[in-house]
This record gives structure tokens, sequence and C-alpha cells, in this order.
């Protein structure tokens, strides 16, 4: 074979493995969990975050680097493996409060990518980079707070304090990822003695705030009973005193019409008052009407004399006057 065909033969096979590669290098799929970046000669084009088919210049020229759109976890102080089991790091977790006690601390932080270009290019390892400042947040927050905070109530605390200090560092560090929740998942002391200890602190500071509510509750219940025994008392009060009021001016109005009529009649209007007052007083009196001249006795009976209600004995003419002219 002479040197001619076999430089051609070389020649030929270099330009169809060139085609060959561009054949299977000039086009890329992004799946719709995942965003890519195109690199052309080492410098990075935009994200691309729509998922599909895509074509690109054959390589070496351009590359393309696929990153995930999930959420990621990163478990600060234990790790879990395949079976469940969780294994605990003591030199991650081991911290100091704020009033020189140690305790063990790991939490959860929930990070996703959110600027691939960043994520690939600003630092050589995002997610060691994600674990230091996600170590040096909470050891900042729990040097700064209390134990007893750290082992009870302030968790909440220590919780936000922590994700705020986490995502001003991220943002710093601009590594192309974006922090979501920080998530404490336990908080304990290193010995088994000390923690029995805390347990009871913390079982009775629940069992206070058991109490404390069940007071407030019963201290609204009782309130709630006076304010309506106090607006019963008012409304009763109200309607006594509107009554009263309306008694009163009826009564008023009687003794407007009662006084017009004496004003017509005295002499008439005044015995039927003393009538009218003596039957009010004495409601179970007979009344009789007499004169008080000397002589025999003579009567009007208004009532019957006896229970068997006998019939009065005829009063005579004459003695129809005398009565009258007595006036009585």
């Amino acid at each position: 074979m002479s040197t001619k065909r076999l430089l051609t033969i070389i020649a030929m096979s270099v330009i169809g493995i060139i085609l060959i590669s561009a054949v299977f290098t000039s086009w890329y799929t992004v799946d719709e969990s995942e965003q890519a970046i195109v690199i052309t000669f080492g410098e990075a084009s935009e994200p691309i975050v729509d998922s599909g088919l895509k074509f690109k210049m054959p390589w070496p020229i351009q590359s393309v680097e696929k990153l995930s759109k999930e959420t990621f976890s990163l478990k600060f102080g234990y790790s879990q493996k395949a079976n469940g089991e969780i294994e605990s790091f003591d030199k991650d977790t081991k911290m100091i409060t704020g009033d020189d006690n140690i305790v063990l601390t790991d939490l959860v932080v929930q990070w996703k990518i959110t600027d691939p270009k960043s994520y690939l290019f600003n630092a050589e390892n995002p997610k060691e980079l994600l674990h230091d400042a996600t170590s040096a947040s909470i050891r900042s927050v729990i040097g700064n707070s209390k134990i007893d905070d750290a082992l009870t109530s302030g968790k909440a605390q220590i919780e936000s304090d922590t994700n705020d200090l986490l995502r001003s560092l991220i943002e710093k560090y601009d590594i192309g990822v974006t922090v979501l929740t920080v998530k404490l998942q336990d908080v304990e002391l290193p010995n088994a003695e000390v923690r029995s200890a805390f347990t009871a602190v913390t079982d009775a500071e629940e069992t206070k705030n058991t109490k404390v509510n069940q007071a407030d509750k019963y201290k609204n219940q009782k309130l709630s009973e006076a304010i309506g025994e106090k607006d019963a008392i008012i409304l009763n009060a109200t309607g006594y005193k509107t009554a009263r009021i309306e008694q009163a001016k009826g009564d008023v109005a009687l003794f407007d019409k009662l006084y017009a009529e004496y004003q017509n009649n005295k002499e008439i209007t005044k015995q039927r008052l003393v009538m009218e007052t003596l039957e009010a007083v004495l409601p179970n009196a007979k009344m009789y009407i007499m004169n008080d001249e000397g002589g025999t006795m003579k009567y009007l009976p208004l009532q019957s004399l006896d229970t068997t209600k006998q019939t009065a004995p005829p009063v005579t003419e004459t003695e129809a006057k005398t009565e009258e002219g007595s006036g009585k």
C-alpha cells in the first residue's frame, strides 16, 4: 500500500470521526426537572430552563452542563443510611451556648440551585461551602443563646435566626443557591444524666404552660359570665325604670282627669274620692251612709247587712230627703 493511499485513509477516518462526533454532540435534551447551561470555549451562556430537544455547536466548540431544579436537603450533624439508620457526627453537632454549656445540635437545610452559572463557576464545591456556612450560622446563633432557650421554648427563634444568617452568607458568597428553610432536628445535652434533668425541666415548663392556659380559659369563662350577668342586670334595671316612668305618666294623667272632674263638681268628687279610698283601704268592711241628727237612726246600706244578702227595708221619701239634706 502506497503512502499516499495510507494518508488518504487516515484523513478520511479522521473526517468520519469528526462528522460522527458532530452528529452525536450537536443536540441534547432537557428534562422538565432539569436546567441546562451551554458553555462555548469556557464561557457560559444564559441558563436554559425550557424542556425539550435542543441543538448546539458540536464538541469541543460547545458543551452542556445539566443541573437539577429539585429541592435538595443538607443534613447537618447526621446522615441517614439506606436502611434508615441515623449516624450522628458529634464533631459537627457539639456547640457551646452563650452561658458556657455544651449542646448537640443537628438540623436540615432545604435549598435549590437558582443560578446555574454562579453555581458552576463561582465556587469549586458549592455544597461544601453551603455546609460550612450552615455550620458557621448555627454555631453563631447557639453561641448567643442560653441553654434553656436552646432546649425548650427558644428553638423557633434559633431556627429563624439561623435561617436569616445563613441566607445573608449565601448571598454574599454568590454560589447560585437559595436557602428555603432551616429546620432544627434535635438539640440535646451530651450527658445522659444532665439530659434527663433538662427533660424534667422541659416537662415542668410544658405543665406550667398547660396550667396557665387552663387558668386563662377559666378566667375568660368567668369574665364572660360576669359580663352576661351585668348586661342582664342593666337590662332589668332599664326595663324597671321604663315601667316606673310609664306608670308615673299614667298616674299623672289619671290625676289630671280627677282634677278636671274636681274643678267641675268639687263636693261630689270629694265624696267619691273618700269612698274609693275607704274601699281601697278597707276592702272587706261594710259601709253605711247615716245622718248625725238625734232621734231614730236612719241608714242607707251600701252592702247587704248579712251574708245571706237580705233585702234592706224600703226607705221612705221623708228619710231619703233627710239623708240627702245631711250630705252624707
